[in-house]
């Protein structure tokens, strides 16, 4: 038999590493995907969803979730984070030029979309997390909510009698609070849109000025 070379052997081990690493680094990204997956999809449908239920819908063992998540508050923090930019992306598409009035209308009612379906994402997160943190989270989305306050103070559109930040936070609370009404049944999730709007065109409209109604 001939001799194997010496130093060979460590060199073939040496080289075979980096392939097993890449392999486990894909198999955690692939396990983080299915867990974040699974959670999206369970604290959608409640907020109160376990980790051991997340965990069976995402096809792994609760070590390795927790191998990746800590806590069940990192793992909620994470959804969150993660919802917030698939809702950016969508709301990217809205068109907010234009008449600031319109252009909020528009904004809520492709808000609340995303607000009505993910709601208990949120609670979960209220439930988790500090309100500052739940607050950075939603800081594009509030920018372009002060974007549009701010056009529309500037025209005349909208009220500058009052401190921009407490707009932009009336805002942000009612979308919310009509979140919640929807699902303790007090208002209908397909009217919801129309009914924020009109409230918040009524608050934001500048002393003096009509009061615009909401386009259907």
């Amino acid at each position: 038999m001939a001799a194997t070379p010496r130093g060979s052997g460590d060199r073939s081990r040496s080289a075979q590493r980096p392939a097993a690493q890449a392999e486990r680094r894909a198999d955690a990204r692939r396990n983080i995907r299915s867990i974040l997956d699974a959670a999206q999809l369970c604290l959608a449908r409640d907020a109160d969803a376990s980790v051991a239920d997340i965990a069976k819908a995402a096809g792994v063992g609760r070590v390795t979730l927790y191998g990746h998540f800590k806590t069940r508050a990192d793992l909620v923090d994470a959804v969150l984070t993660r919802t917030m930019e698939q809702s950016d992306a969508a709301l990217d598409a809205t068109d907010t030029t234009g008449d600031p009035r319109q252009a909020l209308t528009r904004l809520v009612g492709a808000s609340w979309q995303i607000i009505h379906q993910f709601h208990s994402v949120l609670q979960a997160a209220q439930r988790e997390l500090p309100p500052e943190r739940i607050q950075a989270v939603h800081d594009r989305t509030l920018q372009r909510v002060q974007t549009i306050i701010d056009r529309g103070r500037s025209t005349g559109a909208f009220r500058d009698d009052l401190p921009k930040r407490w707009l932009v936070t009336t805002v942000f609370s009612l979308m919310h609070a009509a979140a919640q009404d929807t699902a303790a049944g007090r208002l209908d999730a397909d009217d919801a849109a129309r009914v924020i709007s009109a409230t918040l065109l009524a608050a934001l409209t500048a002393p003096g000025t009509a009061v615009p109604t909401p386009a259907p």
